[in-house]
């Protein structure tokens, strides 16, 4: 009888477990034995036989805890590298041996293996790892489990993101983390500004660090979306004082996306659509406008044009088309991972001539070259071209132009200046060209060394370039009637120009670690990480400016224009920084958790005696629901209590502050004989510093109900001295403004986060499942002691001041109170140096004095919200799904400067103003009479910014995996998308959401307005 023949799986020969370590992701496996089986099949002899494995499709879903889909989940055929991936909604499918087995494996969840047995439907519910609390998020220079955490991290997944039509990832961000304000701006290739737990700043940059892959910016429009894996949110000390003078405004970290265990996957996202003003005001028509003139001035003739109408934002305004496709390939063997994508965005812009093109090209590859030697390379290249228009000019004119005057006709404008009016703001635009090419390249290239168990040694280069150039054509035009249907106004510009700036900007960044792990014991786990960050930054500008220039385009270069109108510009700047690193995070139990990172920077942004500094911070956290008074708690899953306590900085000032300035050679006369000086630009402070924040925070983590409902609550206070501020210095210094800015004021910000989400099915057949999210910030911004400094006034006709006890950017306005409506109320009333006419605005005597004058104005409140939320959902019944992202604020303020902006008595008016402003007959107590001129700044202008905003809702369908089998796809989904659906506010102007600086925020001038785009959308993967 022929022996049995050994079973090689037992042997060990073939034995080998593979695992890839990436965040989010963790496969088992082992190597095929159908190699080793096949060939000794020859050699059976009757009585044994064999048995055909038929490879058949597999299709499932795979839910969590409460029923929902699971998205991103592995699904590997056990002993081979076969594999798939979850969709959104948690579907797979897989071709597998029909009696193979399939191990599931998710980041957070138990991995789960589950035999075939023939089956073509297998669906699974993971549970979670109670150890793992759901996820691993990235931190400063590594990675830890969120249950573990002391200091305030969020996280966003890339999934989330990449079916919103939008340009930046950070606008995506919008209403989904408590203690993130994101303001965006409707401008294609515009950066919204992001506000971690408040402005902690005046005049030093406000913006938060990225991190993208290692690389440290402060800018990620280079980024497509689809490439993103996760978002990780930085929010206080302790998680953010391992990047020390950079750390100070927070730090988001993006992960890119990296090739997992499995066949090559080859993946398309797209989405098209069109987009549209969101909101717009109505303007007085030719009716409303000419009653409204006669009321200024009844002796004013006022041509005869007839039935002409003109709506001027319908002349410059569009319904435009928005565009994105990404392409990847992506897959992984045992020693290699690769992810290559391309991406290509258009955003034509809703404004005429506006256009913004982006394509970005990405390669993320990891070599292991043994057991203890990685190599990783993350680069991405893009190319973006951007048409701007003269939108200051264009959109200021269009609120003001008279409607009276036709647009165009004939290819002549009409001459809106000819009427004592400000300029056509159709031809502001079709006579300017305005063009901007970037080239960036951005990435890192890794080592990775593990000598001994437990150690990890890595060295990283990062580089990010940047190459910008612009040019901007004026053509040549007169106010004749070779360009206008009437001649005349002032509305010119007699000679051609041509101005170019480059701008290019190079930073390099070599980073250090060792990072050791050691479990000591069944309840100590230790981790230490030292490290050292070598960085250096250069900036060099160009500029120039020639007149004469042909309007042929291929001569728009400097020197075919007037070599004697030549005006030039350089400038360079150059900084570094050398930095040492640690952390050490130690679990008890896994119970008692403690954490302290400590940073020591050294920048060449400050004098030699104040270049250094160190940043430390402390967490502890108390995982309770592991002790044993609450482990039969059968409705609380998951308590933890952490506080930490910490210090940062912000260096984000230019590199030169601290050397004084003076032009040379200088002609003075002494005695009569000419001698050469000097005279002093500009004093500067030689002590000036970096700002410094510390940061306490006190929050409770909880899980209640298996986990379905889960929640945070946080109380920060988080205090900035030193902050940048102004100060008065005598004239006979010589500086230009007798101002001095040196480090002396203080800023709090102190607030509490909350936040909550509910994640369940419904019924017993788990074919629905939803989901419910809301988070809240309730923060209080205030100068605390400007410690002599001066008050700062700021924004659009100096309508802001930052004063102690005040927030940022505090409007600082006249009281208007009310319409004088008779001669005797004006005689009567306190003495106003506006010298008031009946039907005038009537201010408050603020300081009591008899006199109504510009120190009557106070303080009414500033844009910075008090209250500022988000509200997320989503719905699923099998293969639909449908979400929705709502944002708001409450109790800030707006200013409405665009309705100040009137300088003659010839702009146009807002409909609601042309028809109840205060005439004898309709003596409002709100709105003046017809005015000739601009108005003092008041809180006539100031006006309530709360709002609700539907922000982003899709939805979506995925077609059945066995439908898509001819096709050799492996998940097909179709969606539609809208943005910005909707806005409910009291604001009577285009948007209450207008980005700016800590000082001028909240005004609304200008404005780009808020945008609404509707697009459809393809995720699709093949085989």
């Amino acid at each position: 009888m022929t022996p049995p023949l050994p079973n090689p799986a037992r042997t060990g020969l073939f034995r080998r477990a593979a695992s890839l370590p990436l965040p989010g992701v963790a496969l088992l496996g082992t190597l095929s034995l159908a190699a080793p089986q096949t060939a000794t099949a020859a050699l059976l002899t009757p009585p044994y036989t064999t048995a055909t494995v038929a490879d058949i499709t597999v299709t499932g879903r795979v839910l969590d805890e409460t029923g929902g889909g699971l998205p991103g989940v592995n699904v590997v055929v056990r002993g081979t590298t076969n594999g798939a991936q979850t969709d959104p909604d948690g579907r797979f499918t897989i071709t597998a041996p029909d009696n193979g087995t399939l191990v599931f494996s998710y980041v957070g969840y138990t991995a789960q293996e589950v035999p075939i047995s023939g089956r073509t439907t297998v669906d699974v519910t993971l549970a979670p790892d109670s150890k793992a609390l759901s996820e691993v998020v990235v931190v400063g220079y590594g990675t830890q489990s969120k249950r573990d955490l002391t200091g305030a991290v969020a996280r966003v997944e890339g999934t989330e993101i990449v079916n919103q039509p939008v340009q930046t990832a950070t606008q995506a961000l919008q209403g989904k983390i408590a203690g993130v304000q994101i303001t965006n701006d409707g401008t294609p290739n515009s950066q919204p500004v992001v506000r971690i737990r408040g402005t902690g700043t005046l005049l030093a940059g406000a913006n938060p660090l990225y991190v993208v892959d290692g690389v440290q910016t402060t800018d990620i429009r280079n980024l497509s979306n689809a490439d993103i894996a996760t978002i990780d949110v930085l929010k206080d000390a302790s998680a953010a004082a391992i990047y020390g003078v950079r750390g100070a405004n927070g730090v988001i970290i993006i992960t890119t996306k990296q090739g997992k265990q499995g066949k090559p996957i080859l993946s398309y996202s797209g989405t098209g659509g069109f987009k549209q003003a969101a909101r717009l005001v109505d303007m007085a028509n030719s009716g409303q406008y000419t009653s409204y003139l006669r009321d200024i001035a009844p002796n004013q003739v006022i041509p005869d044009y007839g039935s002409t109408s003109t709506n001027w934002y319908d002349e410059i305004l569009r319904r435009s088309t928005f565009q994105n496709h990404n392409l990847a390939v992506s897959g992984a063997s045992e020693s290699v991972r690769y992810y290559f994508s391309g991406n290509l965005l258009q955003d034509d812009g809703i404004v005429i001539n506006n256009r913004f093109k982006r394509l970005t090209v990405r390669s993320n590859t990891a070599f292991d070259l043994s057991e203890k030697v990685t190599i990783s390379s993350q680069a991405s290249f893009s190319h973006a071209d951007t048409r701007d228009v003269n939108l200051g000019a264009a959109y200021g004119n269009a609120y003001r132009a008279a409607p009276i005057i036709v647009a165009k006709q004939g290819g002549l404008y009409g001459n809106t200046s000819a009427f004592g009016n400000v300029g056509n703001p159709l031809l502001d635009i079709e006579k300017n060209n305005n063009r901007s090419r970037e080239n960036r390249l951005q990435g890192n290239v890794g080592v990775d060394v593990k000598p001994v168990s437990g150690l990890t040694l890595r060295s990283a280069i990062n580089v990010d370039l940047n190459y910008n150039n612009r040019r901007v054509y004026n053509y040549q035009y007169l106010n004749d009637q070779n360009t206008f249907l009437t001649a005349g106004g002032n509305q010119r510009n007699q000679r051609s120009s041509l101005s170019v700036e480059q701008n290019n900007n190079y930073r390099y960044l070599w980073e250090n670690t060792a990072t050791y792990q050691k479990v000591l014991g069944e309840d100590h786990n230790l981790t230490v990480l030292v490290g050292n960050v070598v960085e250096e930054g250069l900036n060099d500008q160009f500029s120039g400016l020639r007149r004469d220039v042909p309007t042929d385009p291929n001569q728009w270069y400097l020197g075919s224009g007037d070599p004697n109108s030549s005006t030039n510009g350089s400038a360079a700047s150059k900084d570094r920084r050398i930095s040492y690193l640690g952390r050490i995070n130690y679990a008890f139990k896994d119970r008692y958790l403690f954490t302290t990172n400590l940073r020591h920077d050294a920048t060449s942004r400050f004098n030699r005696d104040r270049r250094n500094g160190f940043f430390p911070s402390v967490g502890l956290g108390w995982v309770m629901s592991d002790e044993a008074f609450l482990q039969d708690n059968t409705v609380l899953n998951f308590l933890k209590l952490r506080a930490s306590v910490g210090q940062l900085g912000n260096d984000q000032i230019p590199a030169d502050s601290y050397i004084t300035t003076a032009n040379t050679n200088i002609p003075y006369v002494i005695n009569g004989q000419p001698v050469l000086g000097a005279t002093i630009t500009q004093i500067k402070d030689t002590d000036v510093r970096w700002e410094t924040t510390t940061e306490y925070d006190v929050a409770v983590e909880f899980g209640l109900l298996d986990n379905r409902l889960t929640g945070e609550v946080t109380y920060y206070d988080k205090r900035t001295s030193d902050a940048l501020i102004p100060i008065n210095i005598p004239g006979i210094l010589g500086d230009p403004d007798n101002q001095l800015i040196t480090n002396a004021a203080d800023i709090t910000n102190r607030g509490i986060e909350a936040g909550l989400n509910w994640r369940t099915s419904i019924g017993d057949s788990q074919d629905w499942s939803y989901n419910i999210g809301v988070n809240a910030t309730f923060n209080k911004n205030r100068i605390a002691n400007l410690n002599g400094g001066q008050a700062l006034f700021g924004g659009t006709n100096l309508v802001t001041r930052s004063d102690n006890g005040v927030a940022a950017g505090s409007f600082y306005l006249l009281d208007a109170i009310g319409v004088y409506q008779s001669a005797d109320e004006i005689a009567s009333g306190p003495r106003s140096t506006f010298n008031p006419q009946v039907g005038d605005l009537k201010y408050a005597d603020t300081d009591g004095n008899g006199t109504v004058d510009l120190r009557d104005r106070s303080y009414f409140g500033s844009y910075q919200p008090p209250v500022y939320y988000g509200i997320n959902g989503g719905l699923n019944f099998r293969n639909v799904d449908f979400s929705f992202v709502f944002s708001g604020n409450l109790r800030n303020k707006v200013y409405n400067a665009k309705k100040q902006l009137r300088t003659t008595n010839t702009d146009n008016v807002e409909a609601s103003f042309a028809n109840d402003r205060w005439t004898a007959s309709n003596p409002s107590n709100t709105n003046p009479r017809a005015l000739m001129s601009s108005m003092p700044n008041s809180t006539y202008f100031l006006e309530k910014g709360d709002f609700l905003r539907l922000t982003n809702v899709v939805i979506g369908y995925t077609i059945p995996g066995a439908a898509l089998e001819r096709l050799r796809m492996t998940s097909l989904r179709v969606f539609a998308s809208a943005q910005n659906l909707f806005t409910v506010t009291s604001y009577t102007g285009f948007t209450p959401e207008l980005p700016g600086g800590p000082l001028d925020s909240g005004i609304e001038a200008s404005t780009y307005p808020t945008t609404r785009t509707i697009t459809l959308g393809l995720n699709v993967n093949f085989k």
